[in-house]
């Protein structure tokens, strides 16, 4: 049985995480702590992630962070390594299922997600999306709640939640 005390922690220190902004990163840091996975380098390599891949509002950040730290679990190690490559892009893609659901109910959304990008992600929980490499909508993106409890520091703990979920079962067997 997973110990959800332990990941209600990593939720929730994924979302203070955010605070520091950079999603990827506070998502990974919080597994990190919470579950031992990866190190100081796979931390600095979530770091330009944030923001929907260098805030060009592509792949959602907080789920960059929590695919890095399933793969960092149960990725290969060698590139030869077929089975493990595939086992993993399944689980990963669980996972990434998985969050979207988890979006979809925590936020109330009438209409299913159809994709993790980051700037579809705003749209669904904003109204609305900003362009976050423009100083000025990003200034208007916080401005507007974006790193409130509710916005992308609460998606931040979602993603970290179904990933601790994830690799404690794959640890439990």
């Amino acid at each position: 049985m997973v110990d959800s005390r332990k990941v209600k922690a990593i939720r929730a220190k994924a979302h203070a995480n955010e605070n520091m902004s950079g999603c990827s990163q506070a998502v990974l840091a919080a597994l990190q702590e919470g579950l031992g996975v990866g190190d100081v380098q796979s931390l600095k390599a979530a770091t330009a992630f944030a923001g929907g891949m260098a805030r060009r509002g592509e792949s959602c950040g907080a789920l960059v962070g929590a695919l890095m730290g399933l793969s960092l679990e149960e990725g290969r190690e060698k590139l030869e390594d077929l089975p493990k490559l595939q086992g993993t892009i399944t689980d990963g893609f669980a996972l990434s299922n998985e969050f979207m659901r988890r979006l979809e109910k925590e936020y109330g959304m009438k209409k299913p997600l159809t994709s993790t990008l980051c700037r579809d992600l705003q749209q669904a929980i904003y109204g609305r999306s900003w362009n976050l490499a423009d100083p000025a909508q990003r200034t208007d993106f916080i401005n507007s709640g974006g790193h409130g409890d509710a916005s992308c520091l609460k998606v931040c703990g979602i993603a970290a939640e179904v990933a601790a979920e994830m690799i404690l079962m794959k640890r439990e067997g």
